[in-house]
């Protein structure tokens, strides 16, 4: 197996090339109210040239992509994404990889003759799967095999914690240190899940684990309050201003309170935030007269200190030394991970740890398609498993962002 990767960071507008060579088997969703992600399996001959043809996306963005061989078949794990608001370019892209046809295949590529007559069925997952289920059935003639979020959530998270070695890593101070987890020493964990709100999950077992908390305040905050005072048009955008900005022009610090000391008599460094946006209401100044960047800059660490806050909170209210953030919101951001770390350094006061996850956005979607398994579609995960130690030597993907 050569690597676990991400297929295609932004769909936008653009046509898409039927998929002539490798048929897509199995096929989940996690239709979320601000991205719809997408894992699907697809096997195809397995000659070397074939990979170097392959092109399913006009535009080339088509990357590292889960392969493996299997009864002489080059099998493929891939990971998509889409804004919900764009869901046709979702339909468009499952249109071009004629699931209406290949959706009732067999690993393999066999035909199971006894589902080829019925409606093709795809696991999904998130509140979308019940808003959009008629308009999927309408486009596609595609049934979506409803699976609870929670459930796939955990599962996702369990498999990549298990599965894939240097899966999780710590983010501080500009420094990624990957932590192999003892498989024996993975429960209890608190999974926070950071989507357009904030689920937090503590995980007690391979099927055992509770909502404990959440905040309504998460990624769906970020973009909202984003494109209303950046006129930012997507959250990725929005996240690349960010990087350019200076929250300190809009934030109030504790310096700024105190003259430029610390309050060391309870711990704060003058460089604390005292309040988000707290300098805006004490200068003569409207929206326009803030760089957008700044404005992003701020609002990004305002809901990444507060998720990072909470998320310890619940650990000590359980007392769990754990804490796993996932979630597309996090999108192996530098500044969001580094923003929660901290929080969460601060809070636990060094006893506790953020971990994120390589591929944070997909863990509902990974947990749907693992449902498959209990339908007889056991081989792809059970692969995964036996050779995460193949999957770790080549999952040191490109860091750029990091």
């Amino acid at each position: 197996m050569e690597s676990v990767g991400t297929e295609a960071a932004n769909m936008g507008e653009r046509e898409f090339k039927s998929c002539d060579r490798d048929d897509v088997s199995h096929l989940s969703l996690d239709i979320g109210g601000s991205l719809i992600k997408m894992v699907y399996f697809s096997s195809g001959s397995s000659s070397p040239s074939d990979d170097q043809k392959d092109s399913y996306l006009n535009d080339g963005t088509n990357t590292s992509i889960g392969t493996s061989n299997y009864n002489g078949l080059r099998e493929k794990l891939h990971f998509l994404k889409f804004e919900t608001s764009k869901i046709d370019e979702c339909i468009k892209f499952i249109s071009s990889k004629h699931l209406r046809y290949y959706g009732s295949l067999n690993p393999g590529g066999q035909d199971n003759k006894n589902l080829a007559s019925e409606d093709n069925i795809i696991k999904a997952t998130g509140g979308g799967a019940f808003k959009f289920a008629d308009l999927f059935k309408e486009k596609l003639g595609i049934v979506l095999d409803k699976v609870d979020e929670m459930s796939c959530l955990v599962a996702g998270a369990n498999f990549l914690l298990k599965a894939v070695n240097h899966e999780a890593f710590t983010y501080m101070d500009g420094r990624k240190d990957y932590v192999q987890i003892n498989h024996k020493d993975l429960y209890p964990y608190l999974l926070v899940n950071v989507g357009s709100g904030v689920s937090m999950i503590k995980v007690d077992g391979d099927n055992e684990f509770e909502r404990v908390s959440g905040t309504s305040v998460g990624g769906g905050t970020f973009w909202g309050l984003g494109r209303l005072l950046t006129k930012c048009q997507s959250f990725d955008e929005l996240l690349e201003l960010s990087r350019q900005g200076n929250n300190r022009v809009i934030d109030m610090l504790v310096g700024d309170i105190y003259g430029g000391t610390d309050y060391s008599k309870i711990g704060l460094t003058s460089t604390t935030i005292a309040s988000s946006f707290g300098r805006a209401i004490s200068a003569n100044k409207e929206l326009d007269d803030y760089r957008p960047e700044d404005v992003a800059r701020s609002l990004l660490r305002m809901i990444s200190n507060n998720i990072g806050q909470i998320a310890y909170l619940n650990a000590l209210r359980f007392g769990l030394k754990r804490i796993i953030f996932g979630g597309f919101f996090i999108r192996g951001h530098a500044y969001t991970m580094d923003t929660i770390s901290v929080a969460v350094d601060f809070w636990s006061k060094g006893e506790a740890k953020a971990l994120f996850l390589r591929h944070e956005g997909f863990l509902g979607a990974l947990g749907a398609f693992m449902n498959y398994e209990k339908n007889g579609f056991t081989d792809i995960t059970h692969q995964f498993m036996e050779q995460s130690c193949e999957i770790a030597q080549d999952l040191v993907c490109k860091d750029e962002d990091l």
